[in-house]
């Protein structure tokens, strides 16, 4: 009864002053979270109803990206609609490197899988915008639209997403909008979200209970708008290359510190300021590269734990010695609020 007046509360404040994802935070995990309050097998039980009273015998595809929360609405939906519901993985050209891969070998034998190459459709859209808002917005317009054709060819009226609480937190109290909830007008597909009054603990929950394993239960969270929105400015073939470079590089020092099973996010981003370097003793104007780790339960809010100086040090040698583009390596030590996890 609690974890009902607690949604009626968190509905009423996400139209009041956005300083208070604080409070709606402290009293979502402090007074009412927990695995004791949160109850996965009624939820999954209940879930799986209202989906299958939505859908019916109809068609729904489903927009996975292969993280906790598409993964686990992804899994809902398919014991409600089994072989009517349709995954669809799109590739934007701003995944992670070897993200694609990962995602079709992960999903291809578990759900009905399709994977959709769009990156020269995404690409061309956000030429020249630099705005990150305008970035996210053209994003998910283009998403629904691919999801749209591929709905049309299936027969299938739904789109299934795996929004969860933040994301429509954060979109209404305009922090910044999340891409599969700033949808464009005009839509045809009927949208089911059936994890949209979750938290990301309680996603994992759900994912433990539901057989997901623990490397996708437990994967660090990664923005459906990809490295756009860790590419400060306007967005090149090169710039995102950089960015996916680097990124791989602090995953990979991340988990050799042992660091990827308590911190939340860890990533490389690229900004648009140049600075002067020196390589082989001779100078070098390159990008700056900033890395961004932290500590949180929701998203709602987040903080910069202490980190290991030698692996910090590693990244930063590491990102000057194989990326020939980048002089200079800086570490982000600002905690959400007043800053957000991602920087765009």
């Amino acid at each position: 009864m609690a974890q009902r007046y607690l949604k009626i509360f968190l509905r009423f404040v996400r139209v009041l002053n956005v300083n208070l994802i604080v409070i709606i935070s402290i009293a979502n995990n402090t007074i009412l979270k927990g695995e004791k309050m949160f109850n996965p097998s009624s939820f999954i039980q209940e879930a799986i109803h209202e989906i299958k009273k939505t859908v019916g015998d109809k068609k729904a595809i489903i927009a996975l990206s292969g993280g906790v929360d598409s993964s686990v609405a992804s899994v809902l939906a398919s014991k409600a609609i089994e072989d009517n519901l349709i995954a669809v993985f799109v590739d934007h050209g701003l995944l992670r490197e070897g993200e694609a891969d990962y995602v079709k070998n992960t999903f291809q034998k578990r759900l009905n899988f399709r994977f959709v190459s769009a990156e020269d459709e995404f690409l061309d859209k956000l030429k020249g915008v630099e705005d990150p808002e305008e970035k996210r917005k053209i994003i998910g317009e283009v998403f629904i639209r691919v999801f749209e054709r591929i709905a049309e060819e299936e027969g299938a009226e739904f789109l299934v997403q795996g929004t969860i609480a933040p994301d429509w937190i954060e979109s209404q109290g305009k922090i910044k909008s999340h891409h599969n909830v700033a949808l464009p007008h005009g839509l045809v597909l009927e949208i089911v979200e059936p994890i949209r009054e979750l938290y990301k603990d309680e996603v994992r929950i759900l994912g433990t209970k539901l057989g997901l394993p623990p490397e996708i239960v437990n994967r660090q969270p990664y923005p459906g708008p990809g490295l756009a929105v860790r590419v400060v400015g306007e967005l090149s073939s090169e710039k995102i290359e950089i960015c996916r470079k680097a990124n791989a590089i602090v995953e990979d020092e991340v988990k050799k510190e042992g660091l990827d099973e308590t911190l939340w996010q860890y990533f490389a981003v690229l900004t648009d300021t140049k600075v002067t370097g020196v390589k082989g003793d001779i100078r070098d104007y390159g990008y700056l590269v900033i890395l961004r780790m932290v500590e949180s339960l929701d998203a709602m809010t987040a903080n910069v734990p202490e980190l290991p100086w030698n692996m910090i040090k590693t990244i930063s040698q590491r990102i000057t010695a194989e990326i020939h583009e980048v002089t200079h390596v800086a570490l982000s030590v600002s905690d959400k609020p007043p800053s957000t996890i991602e920087f765009a």
